[in-house]
């Protein structure tokens, strides 16, 4: 279970399904094969066989990661003499464009608010933070959406150090898919939840260290715990034509949709036109943004062409 580099030991500890799998325990399964179903985004492959051989174990070895933060919590607590407000735990949940983030991140939330003591946990995604389209056609940016220049950094910044704080309530803004655009007045209330996660293609993202040596906060500088999903170059560009031909006939129909003048495609073209922006957008922010941060995550997840997680890899404490 050895993962090894040209220099040696990797920091990850490497499981096989079947290894993550065993490590459920008894760690019970809380939800119902048709609440699995709604969990799923398009295209996405999940099952209850998949919950319980790789979502369960993961739920269990968080509610240890959980419980020590918490213990840690109140022994600072006590050393300092303070009665600070508990802190929420924060996840990150990162990875490419078709991966399977969406799904990830509500199969954890589901699971998560099921554990004994019934936390608070609140989802939410960093689409919400992304500059409105006005400002980034002014700024000649809407190709470069997703990428880290697209989004309203110092606002998500601020919305995380709220809630670290434990200010309340909290607002996020909302993102339609549907319009390709913030929505204007619309927002979230986070109301200092027990666990929050955070969704999004470069949550994991770092910059250049400063030359004077001021702090710059990161995304990532606010998560206790990072999951990295991963899969390979030519997996990754079939699942995004193929969920691209799927909405072509279902969300693209709709006439207030961006994407409308797609739903008219033949197969070839909507073939071509997703190939056409997966190349020229998406996998260049995954090579230039998104997978350079996969080693900065505490969990990887790797999967196959068929949807299912082959490989997990675990960060060494």
């Amino acid at each position: 279970m050895e993962q090894r580099t040209d220099d040696g030991l990797s920091p990850y500890r490497t499981y096989t399904r079947a290894e993550w799998a065993a490590l459920r325990d008894d760690m019970p399964m809380t939800l119902m094969p048709d609440e699995v179903n709604r969990l799923r985004s398009l295209h996405d492959r999940l099952d209850m066989k998949e919950v319980e051989e790789i979502y369960l174990p993961l739920s269990r070895l968080l509610s240890f990661y959980v419980a020590a933060t918490q213990r840690l919590f109140r022994a600072q607590q006590g050393f300092l003499g303070t009665e600070d407000t508990k802190m929420p735990y924060i996840i990150g949940v990162a990875g490419s464009v078709a991966v399977g983030k969406s799904t990830t991140a509500r199969v954890l939330q589901a699971l998560l608010a099921r554990w004994p003591n019934v936390p608070k946990v609140d989802l939410i995604t960093t689409d919400g933070f992304l500059c409105p389209n006005a400002i980034l056609e002014r700024e000649g940016l809407m190709e470069k959406k997703g990428f880290p220049e697209s989004y309203d950094l110092p606002a998500l910044l601020r919305f995380l150090s709220d809630i670290k704080a434990g200010r309340r309530p909290v607002r996020a803004p909302v993102y339609s898919h549907l319009i390709y655009d913030v929505t204007p007045n619309l927002w979230i209330e986070i109301d200092r939840p027990d666990i929050l996660i955070v969704e999004g293609l470069n949550v994991l993202q770092t910059g250049r260290p400063p030359r004077d040596g001021k702090a710059i906060p990161y995304v990532s500088d606010f998560f206790d715990f990072s999951v990295y999903l991963d899969a390979d170059e030519d997996v990754l560009l079939q699942w995004y034509v193929d969920r691209f031909l799927t909405l072509r006939g279902t969300a693209f129909s709709d006439p207030k949709s961006y994407f409308h003048r797609y739903s008219k495609l033949s197969d070839q073209e909507a073939v071509a036109t997703a190939t056409g922006i997966w190349t020229r957008i998406n996998l260049v922010n995954l090579h230039e943004n998104i997978q350079p941060t996969r080693q900065r995550a505490d969990l990887i997840l790797k999967k196959g062409d068929s949807h299912l997680v082959e490989e997990v890899a675990l960060r060494r404490l």
